[in-house]
Order: C-alpha cells, then sequence, then structure tokens
C-alpha cells in the first residue's frame, strides 16, 4: 500500500508539475530565463552589448495571438489538412478590382516620385514600375497598417514557434539593427511574420540590401519613400536582376507543342520559342533585343491558365516571394503602371479544390516510376507540372501538366 501511494504522489506531482509548466504565467517565466540564459550568449557571440541587448528587451513581451505557436507545456496544435488556394482557383490571386487599384495608385505615385525613381533605375538597374509594383504589393505603397511591435514578433517566434531557429537568427538580426541606430524600437513595426517596413524586409534582408537613399544618415524603411524604393531595387539588383531585360510576355503555344518543357533548367533563346510557333497573345513580335536572350517556358496552371515565355527577371522577382504566382502578379501590376495594360489575356480555368495530400500523393506515384518532381511536399512546382505532363503523353491522355481530380485515380 505504501508503494501504491508513493507512486500515487509521484503520478500526481509530475501532473501537477505538467499543469503549471502549461500556464501563461509560467511560460512569460521560462521566456525570461530563455532570453538571460541562451539567447543572451549568442546575441553576445554575435557582438551585441550588454546595454544595447538590457534595452531591447526591457519592454518586449509574449505575442500569445500569433500564428505557429507551440509553447513549451502546452498542447501541440492538431495537424491540419492542407490545402492552398492556388489549387483550387490560381485566378482568385489576380483580383482585378484589386490590380486596377493598385495601378492607378502607382502610375500616380511614378509621376509624384519620378526623380527618385530615375535615379533608383540609374543606379540599380531595375524598372522603376517593377519597385512601384513590389511596393503597392508588400505594403499598398505604405499605407498598409503595420501593426506589430517587431521585437515582440521575433522574441515570441524565436522561442516557441515551429521554427524557433529561422526567427532565432531574425531576433539577432534585429538586435544588430537597434544597435546600428537606424531605427527607434518603438518604430521598428512589422507583420506577425516578421516582415518590417514598407518593402517588408526581415531583419537579415534589412541588413544586406537596406538603403539610406534619401542621405539623412539612417536607413529607414518604415517612414522614408526613398529609402523603401531604392532598398527594394538593390535588393532585387543583388539577387541577379539584369538591366534593360523585360521579366516576360504572356504567349499562345499551340497545341502540338508541349507543355512538359518549362522550368529555369530548360532556358533557350527566346528566338528558338518563336520558332516553335509560340507568339505573344499581344500580337506583336518578341523585342528584338531579347531573342537571342535566354527565356524560359512556364504554365502555372498548366493548359488551364495563361503561358509565358519568361527571363532570368521573373526568378529575381520570385526571390522576394518564392511564388509564380506573386511573381506573375508583380509582372503584370509593373506593365500596368509603366504602358497602362490590362489582365492577362488567358483565362484562369478550372482545376478543382485540391488538397495538397492529393498532390502529394501524384508526387510519390511519380517518384515511383522515375519521375523528377523535384520536393515531393504536395506543392505543384515546375518539376511537378512537367513530369506530370510527360506521364500524361506516356499514358496517352492530353497533357494537361496540372494536378486535377481525375487524376487522382489514374496515378496511384
Amino acid at each position: 500500500m505504501l508503494k501504491f501511494l508513493s507512486v500515487l504522489i509521484l503520478s500526481l506531482a509530475a501532473w501537477t508539475g505538467s499543469c503549471l509548466a502549461a500556464s501563461k504565467p509560467e511560460v512569460e517565466g521560462q521566456f525570461r530565463r530563455w532570453l538571460q540564459d541562451e539567447l543572451w550568449p549568442e546575441a553576445e557571440r554575435a557582438g551585441i552589448s550588454a546595454s544595447a541587448f538590457k534595452a531591447a528587451f526591457q519592454a518586449v513581451k509574449l505575442d500569445w495571438d500569433l500564428p505557429d505557436l507551440m509553447p513549451p507545456g502546452f498542447p501541440k496544435p492538431k495537424e491540419r489538412k492542407q490545402s492552398q488556394a492556388e489549387f483550387s482557383s490560381p485566378g482568385s490571386y489576380f483580383s482585378e478590382k484589386r490590380l486596377q487599384g493598385l495601378a492607378a495608385t502607382g502610375r500616380s505615385l511614378a509621376s509624384a516620385h519620378a526623380a527618385s525613381l530615375r535615379k533608383v533605375e540609374r543606379i540599380y538597374g531595375v524598372p522603376g514600375s517593377v519597385v512601384l509594383a513590389i511596393w503597392g504589393r508588400e505594403s499598398g505603397y505604405g499605407r498598409a497598417k503595420i501593426p506589430h511591435p517587431i521585437m515582440d514578433v521575433l522574441a515570441t517566434k524565436a522561442f516557441m514557434s515551429t521554427r524557433p531557429e529561422l526567427f532565432r537568427r531574425e531576433l539577432i538580426a534585429a538586435l544588430h539593427i537597434l544597435e546600428s541606430g537606424d531605427v527607434k524600437e518603438s518604430d521598428m513595426r512589422g507583420s506577425w511574420a516578421g516582415a518590417m517596413g514598407q518593402p517588408q524586409f526581415l531583419p537579415s534582408s534589412f541588413l544586406k540590401y537596406a538603403v539610406d537613399f534619401d542621405g539623412d544618415g539612417r536607413r529607414d524603411i518604415w517612414n522614408s519613400v526613398p529609402d523603401s524604393l531604392a532598398s527594394i531595387a538593390n535588393y532585387l539588383a543583388e539577387k541577379g536582376w539584369e538591366s534593360g531585360r523585360d521579366w516576360g510576355f504572356e504567349v499562345s503555344i499551340p497545341a502540338g507543342i508541349s507543355c512538359a518543357q518549362e522550368g529555369p533548367d530548360l532556358a533557350r533563346p527566346i528566338a528558338d520559342w518563336a520558332g516553335m510557333g509560340i507568339t505573344r497573345v499581344s500580337g506583336k513580335p518578341f523585342p528584338a533585343a531579347e531573342r537571342s536572350a535566354s527565356g524560359m517556358m512556364l504554365v502555372p496552371a498548366g493548359r488551364h491558365g495563361p503561358s509565358f515565355v519568361v527571363t532570368p527577371n521573373f526568378y529575381v522577382i520570385k526571390e522576394y516571394n518564392n511564388s509564380d504566382l506573386y511573381a506573375l502578379f508583380i509582372g503584370n501590376l509593373a506593365d500596368r503602371i509603366a504602358s497602362g495594360s490590362g489582365a492577362f489575356r488567358a483565362e484562369w480555368g478550372n482545376v478543382g479544390k485540391m488538397l495538397r495530400s492529393d498532390v502529394l500523393g501524384m508526387q510519390k506515384a511519380l517518384v515511383a516510376v522515375g519521375y523528377d518532381v523535384g520536393k515531393v511536399d504536395g506543392l505543384p512546382g515546375y518539376k511537378t507540372r512537367r513530369s506530370l505532363g510527360d506521364w500524361q503523353a506516356k499514358n496517352g491522355i492530353a497533357p494537361t501538366c496540372f494536378p486535377d481530380a481525375s487524376l487522382k485515380a489514374k496515378l496511384r
């Protein structure tokens, strides 16, 4: 009986301890100990002074409302079924009302900031229309509300998010920014994901690419339009923007030309694509300066949507946000700002409502028969799309180069 009681008491103690560990006050205490015992030694090794560290965290608090948190001692969040808007309707990403509004504002701001944009283009080689498009997409030209104190966000996520290593690095970078004097902590605001200011830079990107363009001695991407514009352009230039080249062209791909030829690793001179019968939907020829340069086929929705021949600059835009649809949004918006053009000519078709797990199953089936789909992650990137197209052709199915519900039963 005594042995039983001892075991019971120990069990109750363990249970009580776990309950206490799962309380917010206890987690707050763990957070303060973590700052001093774990983060401070790392910050000190990175060159942060003790006074700067103490000042930076004096008023920092955990933000319990942020997504993707795993507080110590709390139950782990249940796995949710994974789905993604691109699978059901890529066209929903390209809201015509939103694009028209951003384009109209962008054209007005192109005039208002013409001098800064001319200087930006001269120094960095990036068209002002592209810089404006990113500025508009990221923060509504600096008008969007950017509500979160960035140190609260980064500290919370470094301590108890699903990706603590990433945010720990960004938190150290943020400390370097504060110590540089470019911004006061009270002004250092960003998104729930840690992206800051009008260009929405992570702290590590700020340190690498932010520019003092107005000459006041500070890199201010929160309040200075010239600094924000130049910082975006510098980012693109450093990522490899090719001056004098476009981002890409919407095209028509004849039915006899396989859609399974897309991707940056299958680049060829744009003249070769034209020689195959691929034409611009505008009816204009490809610019003479572009014909001998490399271009890549892009079919982001396979045969279910617009098709493109893109330049390496398209992939530079993707460095800002690694999404084909994001880069297409920026390219289309930039064209609207520069020349008053409109929506893509071809319509985005209905590809059904696909779960990420559905695509994952198709990827595994393709890999099992020898195809390279890139990452087996449930995301239909270009390697998955072209592998699907190749598989369809070899199995007597008209290639669509995009996952859809009709393929689920056939690809097992």
